[in-house]
């Protein structure tokens, strides 16, 4: 049987933990920063936890980056 796909925009944008999570960027962070105060500039850094649902999705697109 052939290989799966793997999603090209998910490779991009998402990485697993070494248990298997999803990690994910923070959003509402790459423009308009000027009206966006320091302490909620601050929190957006680094990476988050996906959701569960968020998760099943993402590991479907990419078949060969999940545990």
């Amino acid at each position: 049987m052939p290989k799966m796909k793997s999603h090209s925009g998910s490779k991009k944008r998402f990485r697993f933990t070494a248990s298997g999570k999803v990690k994910r960027k923070h959003s509402h962070k790459n423009h308009i920063l000027t009206k966006k105060g320091p302490t909620r500039i601050r929190r957006l850094r680094g990476m988050t936890v996906a959701s569960e649902p968020d998760q099943k999705r993402i590991k479907e697109m990419l078949p060969y980056g999940a545990k």
